[in-house]
């Protein structure tokens, strides 16, 4: 029995999902330091003029070094929710699939978000009912560095210092301009797979 340990992500990237996809049970890690210049507040689309981030702001404690994930608050004092909605309709409203999921995305956009790590968890979720995987999984209750009889996958958060994965190309809405790019946020399979999109992650020979 595969198990995998992964960090809960904004909406999570294809590799995070090909985990998931290929492993019989999930643990997320629930109990580490927040990190900058990661998947935990940010996620990458394919937007006309290429990769294209769209990251939530969050609070930032004054009075600590470190804090830990699941108590960084998202900061709402600009309309972030209203950016990155519009930006996901401008790069997918073409997409075979956009208009098929848009209503299951939607309302994440809709009302303020206070904890980063809930609302993963609640993107999370919408993304597994779309994929139709049902995928066993828990949250740890305390860090371990070093975790025995798991999969440490933890390093997949890491949004800039990462290994090179050899994923499978499909045809993405821009394409033309800039070539495929892996990778990326799941929306950008799901929104351009639609229902082969779960085939198509337990497919990929990564791990």
């Amino acid at each position: 029995m595969k198990t995998s340990l992964l960090h809960p992500m904004y909406f999570g990237s294809i590799l995070q999902y090909v985990a998931v996809a290929k492993s019989d049970v999930v643990v997320f890690e629930n109990e580490d330091n927040y990190q900058k210049q990661t998947y935990r507040n940010r996620t990458y689309v394919y937007g006309a003029n290429g990769k294209l981030l769209l990251s939530i702001p969050i609070k930032h404690n004054q009075k600590q070094e470190r804090q830990l994930y699941r108590d960084v608050r998202i900061e709402n004092d600009f309309q972030w929710q209203a950016l990155h909605w519009k930006s996901l309709e401008t790069a997918y409203r073409t997409s075979p699939f956009f208009e098929y999921y848009e209503h299951e995305f939607v309302h994440l956009f809709e009302k303020p978000k206070e904890f980063l790590l809930d609302f993963n968890y609640e993107c999370m979720q919408v993304v597994l009912d779309c994929l139709q995987l049902d995928t066993s999984f828990s949250k740890t209750t305390t860090y371990d560095k070093d975790p025995k009889e798991v999969t440490d996958l933890r390093n997949l958060v890491n949004a800039k210092k990462t290994k090179s994965y050899d994923l499978q190309p499909y045809i993405q809405v821009f394409e033309d301009k800039y070539g495929f790019i892996p990778n990326l946020s799941i929306l950008d399979l799901v929104f351009n797979e639609g229902t082969n999109a779960l085939t198509y992650l337990e497919n990929q020979l990564i791990f």
